[in-house]
């Protein structure tokens, strides 16, 4: 079966191969049970099974503890572990979808979910958790904020961890040029020129160009132009290119080579975060993510993680940022002992000792009690900002299927261009915004 990509660029990519996978399920031969009709088997409990990383190389070496208490625990079962670059991992998962060979278990966070799961190959996971030791031990919105991307109100991942946006910035920096603390728009944007000094290397701001821009871009959008909602109030219409967004847009995008190095073009987070943590730039846009990169680089006194600027008046508005999880593959012949994996490496222990390594907010609410959290200073200002009501978050539409792809495939080649200056951002945003009408119009046909 030849599937036409046609309509990829319209933002209709997943939801278009979910109703053709329905449609022609008999001439395929696929039974709607999911990826090429392969049900897969709860198998043993023992054994052999495959779990891929959905962010290798910056996990690794956590995951590969938490594997090794896993086998110390359950001497009968064996993980292979693959991990697979960020930025790479949504690829991976489509041509193996489409070629065979996907994991047993895997990194699945909520801006993937839909995409996936229209392709059927998620299982869903509400009866496992119900009858689960991880029963009441999850964090109730991270559950919900996951059961909501997948767009069918199904549980197709068990969240992990949750992040934050971030304002990193040198405090040594900050206090030598006699600046405040940049916690307002207009502060930030008067460090980020009064600590440039191309002369001598030195640079106010890093901005994402490469891979994963199109979030970072989001958030500082929203957070100038003060908008609280994606959809306008017809809920059919996004925001992305209300005047305000593009005049905010517009502002952020003209801080590129003017008070940032020229090779923030090509950078994404890895990269950013090297650059910053190496170099003389005065802050750094990312997550709780990184934090523990910046202490090893840098050590604790000099630099802070706070909260994302303020607008007029106070408010702080930011987008939502995915909850990563695990998800277990429909296809795997040993869900049983999948699934151990999944409940082991989100219990209280396994839980804390993963999200201490990455610097993120624990999904097992016993773990999210450790002491470790509140020494962390970024996690506990993003958990304060958050609960104070200071904070109001602009909700990204992860349900969408093919948002993954508009946010990062589809239109991270044309944020370069508006760095570049060689298109605007109102055209930017405006093929953005039609692109994601399209996909919402054809999501609310699919969905009644």
């Amino acid at each position: 079966m030849k599937i036409s990509n046609r309509r990829s660029r319209r933002a209709a990519t997943a939801v278009a191969l979910g109703a053709v996978l329905a449609l022609t399920a008999t001439a395929c031969g696929d039974d709607g049970s999911g990826a090429g009709g392969d049900k897969g088997a709860e198998g043993s409990g023992k054994g052999k099974i495959v779990f891929w990383d959905n962010n290798g190389g910056v996990r690794t070496e956590i995951w590969k503890e938490i594997i090794a208490d896993f086998e110390k625990a359950n001497p009968d079962i064996d993980v292979e572990y693959v991990g697979i670059a960020s930025t790479e991992y949504q690829s991976k998962v489509d041509t193996a979808l489409q070629g065979g060979g996907l994991p047993d278990v895997g990194g699945v966070g909520s801006a993937m979910i839909a995409g996936f799961a229209a392709q059927g190959a998620l299982e869903p996971l509400d009866e496992r958790l119900a009858e689960s030791s991880l029963e009441g031990k999850l964090n109730k919105d991270m559950v919900e904020s996951l059961k909501a991307a997948g767009g069918d109100d199904k549980l197709y991942s068990i969240p992990t961890s949750a992040n934050n946006g971030v304002l990193y910035y040198r405090t040594d920096l900050f206090k030598k040029a006699g600046l405040q603390e940049p916690t307002t728009w207009d502060r930030f944007y008067e460090a980020a020129e009064k600590l440039t000094n191309k002369g001598r290397n030195e640079f106010g701001y890093t901005i994402r160009g490469g891979a994963g821009s199109i979030a970072q871009a989001l958030d500082a959008m929203y957070g100038q132009s003060g908008i609280t909602s994606f959809w306008d109030s017809s809920g059919e219409k996004t925001t992305l290119n209300d005047p305000k967004n593009v005049e905010a847009l517009e502002k952020y995008a003209a801080l590129y080579k003017k008070v940032t190095p020229a090779a923030d073009l090509n950078n994404d987070f890895t990269k950013m975060v090297a650059q910053w943590d190496s170099g003389t730039i005065g802050m750094l846009n990312h997550n709780l993510g990184s934090y523990q990169d910046h202490v090893k680089a840098l050590g604790v006194d000099k630099f802070r993680g706070i909260p994302q600027p303020t607008g007029p008046g106070g408010k702080r508005v930011q987008v939502s940022n995915p909850v990563d999880g695990l998800g277990l593959f429909k296809s795997g012949k040993n869900k049983e002992a999948a699934w151990k994996f999944i409940e082991f490496a989100t219990s209280e222990a396994e839980n804390s000792k993963f999200n201490e390594a990455a610097g993120q907010v624990p999904s097992n609410t016993d773990a999210a009690q450790d002491e470790w959290i509140s020494k962390a200073e970024p996690t506990k200002l993003a958990a304060g900002a958050l609960s104070d009501g200071s904070t109001t978050i602009v909700q990204l539409p992860y349900y969408l299927p093919d948002w993954n792809t508009i946010s990062k495939a589809d239109n991270e080649p044309n944020f370069q261009k508006v760095l570049l200056g060689k298109m605007s951002a109102k055209d930017f945003l405006d093929t953005m915004a039609e692109q994601l009408n399209t996909a919402r119009e054809e999501w609310n046909q699919q969905n009644g």
